[in-house]
């Protein structure tokens, strides 16, 4: 049998997540070979709201799924766009790793015990937004690079601190490098953050099936439900947008508990809301916490598009 072919994006991170999904692969008794992709936000160091935004790190792995250079492509699943791509689906994703972020900062100092004036590095709008309204009286400077390249700016001396996704550093071991692990009540994570998509062409349909042995009815359920949240705002994975899904077992079986916001880009002013039910509606619940939102004003602070 000729080996699947698994697309990937080259850095570190990537790589690491591409190969679980190759070892869950070959549990199932399927060979599979990876194969390096070089996305847009991987040629670029400009700031992602300057370079396109949403779909940056995907869209060249969409065009070598469709043009058949690879058969399965492995995401980010907050990277990907809400609207659905045309002939491709996401059969499987697998059980999500912790999806809070984290600070590495120097002398092993927690957010709170920063100085005032402390400088933070992050890449993301939302965190930037979310630890300007937090008013500790730091300053949020934009960083690209991949993990190593933004731990060296605390370990030099140019940052005093940067916002990472727990997951990346998990999936790469190094979490001996975190300092505090933010609270979701502070800091929001990304829709979908910590959690992979595995994606396919649409008419692979014996492929579809199998894939479908490494979802999590979990995972995807609180993905769904985030990500249907940042649909209804028509907000971009650049957006200032926060929202995470928990399943819990509630009065009537299990339930979905989704927090959202959205937060102005200076700190502000923000909004933040809940909405919670059955399992099974989860892309409503998402929905109905978008309505919400808006009608709560955040329309005025999104500042994004799809």
């Amino acid at each position: 049998m000729t080996p699947l072919r698994v697309g990937t994006r080259g850095s570190a991170l990537a790589r690491s997540q591409t190969a679980i999904v190759v070892a869950a692969l070959a549990s199932l008794g399927i060979k599979a070979d990876t194969v390096e992709i070089v996305t847009t936000g991987d040629r670029s160091t400009a700031a992602l709201t300057q370079i396109g935004g949403t779909g940056v790190f995907v869209s060249a792995l969409r065009d070598a799924l469709l043009g058949g250079e690879i058969d399965i492509a492995v995401h980010s699943y907050k990277d990907l766009p809400t609207a659905p791509e045309p002939g491709l689906v996401v059969p499987a994703v697998p059980a999500r790793e912790d999806p809070r972020d984290v600070l590495v900062a120097r002398d092993g100092l927690t957010l709170a015990e920063l100085p005032v004036g402390a400088v933070i590095g992050t890449g993301a709008p939302r965190r930037a937004a979310q630890i300007l309204a937090l008013g500790l009286g730091v300053e949020v400077v934009p960083i690209r690079g991949n993990v190593d390249t933004r731990l060296r700016k605390v370990s030099s001396g140019e940052v005093d601190a940067v916002v990472l996704a727990r997951a990346g550093l998990a999936r790469l071991d190094r979490l001996d490098v975190v300092t505090e692990t933010l609270d979701p009540l502070l800091v929001l994570p990304a829709p979908a953050q910590g959690a992979l998509a595995i994606e396919c062409r649409e008419s692979d349909g014996e492929l579809v099936a199998q894939l479908a042995a490494l979802d999590d009815a979990d995972s995807r359920a609180a993905v769904l439900a985030e990500r249907a949240l940042l649909a209804g705002l028509e907000a971009g994975c650049t957006a200032p947008v926060g929202a995470l899904a928990v399943l819990a077992e509630g009065d009537h079986g299990q339930e979905l508990f989704l927090r959202g916001s959205v937060t102005a880009a200076d700190g502000s002013d923000a909004v933040r809301l809940s909405a919670t039910g059955p399992v099974t509606d989860a892309q409503a619940i998402g929905r109905r916490l978008a309505a919400d939102l808006l009608a709560e004003g955040a329309k005025n602070l999104v500042g994004s598009t799809r």
